[in-house]
């Protein structure tokens, strides 16, 4: 299993948030770079071949606060993650299995993907 360990998404990357195009793109675009860092920090290599093109994917939420959250928004939110991470890895997300997991809240919150064979 491979894990890379991210920051809780932006408040623009929320599907029900409403923020200009312009900051959300800001924001998927700092969200792609740092997954693809988290994983090169994982010990990942871009476009291994050792990675199977069939994932078992686990997002693993840690929220910052205690408010209700529904499982469907923090992954919406986590999109931006999981293609910064397809495209560093070079495979098609299409093929994941995803799964989610909460776990207790984190000051300032996180999020862990977990990479696993199907």
């Amino acid at each position: 299993m491979i894990a890379i360990d991210l920051p809780w998404p932006a408040n623009e990357l929320r599907p029900n948030a409403r923020p200009h195009w312009a900051a959300k793109a800001r924001a998927t675009k700092k969200a792609r770079i740092a997954a693809a860092w988290a994983c090169k920090i994982a010990g990942i290599r871009p476009n291994d071949p050792d990675i199977p093109q069939a994932l078992r994917v686990t997002a693993v939420f840690a929220p910052p606060t205690a408010h209700a959250r529904d499982d469907d928004n923090m992954l919406s939110a986590c999109k931006a993650y999981f293609d910064g991470v397809a495209d560093f890895i070079g495979v098609d997300d299409s093929k994941w299995s995803i799964a989610i997991r909460r776990e207790a809240v984190v000051k300032g919150g996180s999020v862990r993907i977990e990479l696993e064979a199907a």
